[in-house]
């Protein structure tokens, strides 16, 4: 046992400031029924009022639980992190955690060498669930924290089918009437900047954009495409190649808002008028699409819904255990800006 920090008050002076049993003070802090209503409130006055910290090791490890989840990425490209879907998803999630006493722990997997770290962590109790994003086709992780019986649950997929809970937004759809909604405008030589292709997400949607122009009669026509790892940068980069390679382009349906944006300064810089010459949507709906010029159309993903329901997924899956795994694809919304 470490020497305790002078000034730092034990669970027993919290029992004599409150006038209980140091048993009491156990029960109030880890919220046990039995207690009356007026001596939790003594006992939840006597910490307030001496600064009372609870030993949440000794906690857990009585109740066998961890009090965190992790969210683990497994992006490899640093860039990627500063893209703000990463930061509104873990916003979501933080927020949807905010009532529950539960922490949320960012960790970052990479490589094999990291995988097998992070299994042994969590599989030593150190977190009661685990969140996963960004995984590319391949990725072992999911399956290593399925074989390890760990509550897991997954922000989108690997593939068509996931031995694992997920939450994903309809990629397809949001796609497919994004793509539509441009045809309806006239627009006949349509292209897409995809996001990367080892992502379950961009295959999505671009079967969404190929599904549109069949759906249009149009499936003979040539599909201009150019791949991107949803970056302002590549989108920049991809539209330049689009330009040059199909220079009757008259419609663009990019990955993600921040590539649009890219897609958005490539035009300008080839002389071409948005919407006039080029119409362009993007895809997630966050604050950014309001600031480009013109004002981005996108498809809105729910990323608060997301949030709320990867964290309920998780929550179950803690407390009743895995008896099914439970797949939940959310709708998606195109939001009509100047961009088109």
């Amino acid at each position: 046992m470490g020497r305790r920090r002078p000034g730092t008050p034990t669970l027993e002076e919290v029992a004599v400031h409150a006038r209980v049993g140091r048993g009491t003070v156990s029960r109030v802090i880890n919220n046990a029924a039995g207690v009356k209503e007026s001596t939790r409130r003594a006992v939840q006055r006597a910490i307030e009022e001496l600064g009372y910290v609870p030993n949440l090791a000794a906690r857990s490890l009585a109740g066998r639980r961890a009090d965190a989840v992790a969210l683990v990425m497994t992006e490899p490209d640093w860039r990627q992190f500063a893209e703000p879907f990463f930061s509104e998803i873990v916003r979501s999630l933080g927020d949807a955690l905010t009532d529950t006493g539960i922490q949320l722990l960012l960790t970052l997997v990479r490589s094999d060498t990291e995988r097998q770290r992070f299994l042994e962590y969590a599989r030593g109790g150190r977190v009661d669930g685990v969140l996963l994003m960004s995984v590319h086709a391949g990725d072992p992780l999911p399956d290593m924290l399925a074989e390890a019986r760990l509550p897991t649950v997954l922000l989108g997929r690997r593939s068509g089918e996931e031995y694992v809970s997920y939450v994903d937004a309809d990629n397809i759809g949001g796609a497919r009437s994004a793509v539509s909604h441009l045809l309806r405008q006239g627009r006949r030589r349509v292209a897409t900047i995809t996001g990367p292709l080892d992502l379950y997400a961009a295959q999505c949607r671009l079967r969404g954009y190929e599904e549109a122009l069949a759906m249009a009669g149009l499936e003979g026509e040539p599909t201009r495409v150019a791949e991107s790892d949803f970056t302002a940068e590549s989108g920049r980069r991809a539209m330049a190649e689009l330009i040059e390679r199909y220079p009757d382009i008259d419609g663009v349906l990019a990955a993600s808002d921040t590539t649009a944006a890219g897609a958005l300064e490539a035009l300008r810089a080839a002389g071409r008028r948005v919407p006039e010459d080029v119409a362009v949507i993007g895809f997630d709906d966050f604050s950014l699409a309001q600031r480009t010029e013109p004002p981005l159309t996108t498809v809105r993903q729910p990323i608060e819904e997301i949030g709320r329901a990867m964290i309920r997924l998780l929550l179950e899956e803690m407390e009743e255990g895995a008896v099914a795994w439970r797949h939940v694809i959310l709708r998606t919304e195109l939001v009509v800006r100047e961009s088109t």
